[in-house]
């Protein structure tokens, strides 16, 4: 055997240019795009209501000469938010950062993971609060929608579904919806479904992206929420799923937060917090001494909140 070896004047070690990490994309997640962030200056306060119903009677009276106008007027009403605080830290120790090998940035790295943690409970908060069943009343029903035919079968027309149920919100609130959130499962189906690639086969591309889709089912935004968590406990093989089921929010949702302005939801975000953003969001760093590290730590403060119930309708279901 020819000396040295191959082994003695090679050394394996790290390769700086690749590493392998499983993180989820920031655009997988959903919770800040659907309903306008309200900043809020303080962690708990009150906001105005106007009462529907007083808006939409007309209390107008004929009036004869000499007479006194017929006088009207409207309930006003409040609600109150409450941002909870959500935190999570990772230390990163003087020892492992001195040993660590490129391409390894564990500061980088514990803030990536420390961020990436908070968005992940913040959706999980959003589904639980907004995307599930006994919360929305806009539709046909007033309760939730399981389409008569579902979406996956021959003969549905989800695109009819969907008109039946704004033209219900239309005439109960004077608004229309302009936000369609639907899980990845569904939006797997629709854009292959026959209906849809007959409406939009002499389109110029003839291929069913999603502001097509937006386009096709008359709203301003078609969001198609793909984030997936592991649900298994910690030192347990991976269990992986979508977070998002098999269903579908239609909603109408305020361009802004504003005065007198309705929305389905509203998101409050405390920037109040020394530091934070308008979502109510911060990163630290600071020195443990005590432990020889410097801790990455983040916290998220918000709530969401249903603000117009009659401004939502959700599909229960919306395939098999």
């Amino acid at each position: 055997m020819p000396k040295p070896t191959s082994g003695q004047v090679h050394i394996d070690k790290p390769l700086t240019n690749i590493s392998v990490a499983y993180m989820q994309s920031s655009s997988e997640f959903i919770a800040d795009k659907v309903f306008p962030v309200v900043p809020v200056q303080k962690k708990s306060d009150k906001y105005f209501k106007y009462s529907k119903e007083d808006w939409f009677r007309s209390d107008a009276k004929m009036r004869a000469p000499g007479t006194q106008s017929a006088g009207g007027g409207y309930e006003l009403t409040t609600d109150d938010y409450v941002c909870d605080r959500y935190s999570i830290h990772k230390d990163v120790d003087d020892d492992t950062r001195a040993n660590a090998d490129a391409p390894i940035n564990v500061d980088r790295e514990a803030t990536e993971y420390v961020t990436r943690q908070l968005m992940l409970k913040k959706e999980k908060i959003w589904v639980s609060d907004y995307f599930t069943t006994g919360i929305w009343t806009g539709s046909t029903t007033g309760t939730d929608i399981v389409p008569s035919t579902l979406w996956s079968a021959v003969g549905s027309d989800p695109v009819g579904d969907v008109d039946a149920q704004r033209d219900a919100m239309k005439q109960t609130t004077s608004y229309e919806p302009n936000v369609m959130v639907v899980s990845r499962s569904v939006h797997t189906i629709l854009k292959n479904h026959a209906t849809i690639l007959e409406r939009i086969k002499y389109t110029q591309k003839g291929i069913v992206s999603e502001d097509l889709l937006a386009t096709l089912f008359g709203v301003d935004k078609y969001l198609v929420a793909s984030a997936t968590e592991n649900t298994a406990t910690e030192g347990k093989d991976a269990d992986m799923n979508f977070m998002f089921g098999k269903d579908v929010l239609l909603a109408y949702a305020a361009k802004s937060p504003s005065i007198m302005q309705p929305s389905a939801g509203y998101t409050f975000g405390w920037n109040g917090l020394l530091g934070s953003g308008a979502t109510g969001s911060r990163i630290k760093r600071f020195r443990m001494e005590d432990i020889e590290s410097d801790r990455v730590e983040g916290d998220l403060a918000f709530d969401l909140k249903v603000v117009g119930a009659d401004l939502g309708v959700f599909f229960n279901g919306a395939i098999a």
